[in-house]
């Protein structure tokens, strides 16, 4: 099973975006060294605990420390930009790393309704297939346009469509382009999603047969205690960006010393119901039923932990 890293560069309590930032740059290198495939970071905006969000910023970068790892967006929020200038940045991405870069493309905002209108002004979600449509053209010559986008034309990275229900399954079948899942955030859409997804799927240029990629969140220690000890952070984010108030990733002992409700406990298992917590035996046996079940060609892993060295040493323990 081929694996890759999925990443929101996470600021912990305690720390700022420029360590963040920095661990993200030392994580790409040891799971470039561990044999992971491809690399790939996360839109989110006005989030205190997620330094991603200048997303082909931080590609460059990550790009510019590594040899042979493939990295991308996982995904680029289209959106929130003209994609004239995602065709620009990504063209130029690939023409700086030739055969190294990966475009994900999503659908949602990756934030609340007024920073998502901040960043994208009148540009309708409901105009995702067509402001698709509209990024894709710019990678290819055409005499006809007015405008182009000169590093794109010739440097056309691999584009994917990224989802967590139906809709982008199906429109990425129909466009015959890579999928990848949000596994991690849908899980009950999983099945019927890949379903959709294969379905739906028509040969194109760009690929012959469906390529399904899954993301899944995992924390991999030594014991199962201590993976569940250092899960507690995550949870206790989520919950309290649940809660509508967003913070920076906690410290293990600040999640353990919450004092949990019967209602926080049930929002917690539907959310993390799907995640792999647990030694390596746990998580690959995990994966290898996620993979099996769904006929996934590759897993991409998210990790979020409050210390660093304990990211790198759960994608250790899964890579050997």
């Amino acid at each position: 099973m081929t694996l890759s890293v999925l990443d929101l560069a996470p600021i912990p309590d305690g720390g700022d975006a420029g360590t963040a930032l920095r661990n993200s740059l030392d994580l790409a290198r040891r799971v470039e060294q561990l044999g992971y495939h491809r690399y790939w970071v996360a839109e989110h905006h006005n989030m205190p605990g997620v330094a991603s969000a200048a997303t082909a910023v931080l590609v460059a970068h990550l790009a510019q420390v590594t040899t042979g790892l493939r990295v991308g967006s996982g995904g680029i929020m289209l959106p929130n930009h003209a994609p004239l200038v995602v065709a620009e940045q990504f063209g130029t991405l690939e023409a700086l790393h030739p055969g190294r870069i990966d475009l994900g493309i999503g659908r949602a905002p990756g934030t609340d309704g007024t920073t998502a209108a901040a960043l994208r002004g009148a540009r309708n979600v409901a105009d995702f297939p067509q402001q698709l449509a509209e990024l894709l053209t710019y990678f290819e010559p055409d005499e006809t346009r007015t405008v182009h986008a000169i590093p794109a034309i010739g440097h056309k990275p691999p584009v994917w469509l990224l989802g967590s229900s139906g809709f982008s399954a199906k429109l990425a079948g129909e466009l015959g382009l890579p999928f990848a899942f949000a596994h991690h955030i849908s899980a009950r859409n999983t099945l019927p999603a890949v379903r959709v997804y294969r379905e739906s799927f028509r040969p194109s240029e760009a690929l012959r047969e469906p390529y399904l990629m899954l993301s899944v969140a995992v924390v991999c220690a030594e014991t199962q205690e201590r993976a569940d000890w250092l899960a507690g952070p995550a949870e206790l984010r989520f919950l309290s960006r649940h809660h509508g108030h967003p913070i920076k990733l906690p410290t293990p002992e600040t999640a353990a010393s919450y004092d949990y409700t019967d209602e926080d406990r049930q929002v917690l298992q539907r959310k993390f119901g799907s995640h792999l917590i647990g030694t390596p035996e746990t998580v690959h046996k995990g994966l290898n039923a996620l993979a099996q079940d769904t006929g996934a060609n590759e897993l991409m892993l998210t990790t979020m932990t409050h210390n660093h060295k304990d990211r790198v040493r759960s994608y250790e323990l899964l890579a050997t």
